[in-house]
């Protein structure tokens, strides 16, 4: 087992509780139709989804004015970016002890740069991150292995150094792919449909803290 050098983190539902934005967005966006607005809890497990499935969830994906509600919630969700997001608990400090060991971490999501950009900005992790790969930095996405293997690449890092967390099954998917060690956040965004268990990931991890000591077993 080669030692561990990087890790690297999905956004939403895992590096940052993005969810009551987006929900805002989407009910936004509801309620400027005439549509009830939706429970918190009903759209929490949608967000690590993207914009699309949150319209699909409120609308349906049939609706004929599905791209002008997504244009919609995307202008309002970017303009609106960071009024409630924050790290989830503990993960700060997983930041800083990261860096303490001289372990550099960094991000991997399919939200575009054009709003993965802004939020790391207003978070202040950009300059901390010693990567951030968007959806659309290359041509491929997860559950494709190539923005995990350019992540590594751009950290310094080969596959077998690197851990990658997600809360989705295309997360893990990835990571195993790559050749990399592949935690499920199950504090993300979880629906109650999800088996994570049969995802194949390397563990389940119930908060951010979990992470400095399973380092350490395998360091």
């Amino acid at each position: 087992m080669q030692k561990i050098k990087t890790v690297l983190f999905d956004l939403d539902g895992t590096l940052a509780d993005t969810a009551p934005d987006l929900a805002n967005a989407l009910n936004y966006v509801l309620e400027k139709h005439n549509y009830t607005a939706l429970p918190y809890e009903k759209i929490r497990p949608v967000v690590s989804h993207g914009g699309m499935a949150l319209v699909t969830l409120g609308f349906g994906a049939d609706h004929p004015e599905f791209d002008t509600f997504y244009k919609e919630l995307l202008e309002h969700y970017q303009n609106n970016i960071a009024n409630e997001t924050t790290l989830f608990p503990g993960m700060d400090e997983l930041l800083l002890a990261l860096e303490k060991e001289n372990i550099n971490w960094g991000v991997v999501t399919n939200k575009p740069g054009w709003l993965t950009k802004p939020l790391m900005e207003a978070l202040n992790l950009t300059s901390r991150a010693a990567t951030i790969v968007s959806g659309d930095t290359l041509e491929e996405r997860k559950p494709h292995p190539a923005p995990l293997l350019h992540a590594c690449q751009q950290a310094g890092s080969k596959a077998e150094e690197c851990i990658y967390v997600g809360d989705a099954e295309r997360d893990i998917e990835a990571g195993n792919r790559a050749g990399m060690l592949s935690l499920v956040a199950l504090f993300g965004y979880i629906a109650d449909s999800d088996v994570p268990e049969t995802w194949g990931a390397h563990s389940l991890i119930t908060s951010p803290a979990a992470i400095i000591p399973l380092i350490q077993s395998l360091n």
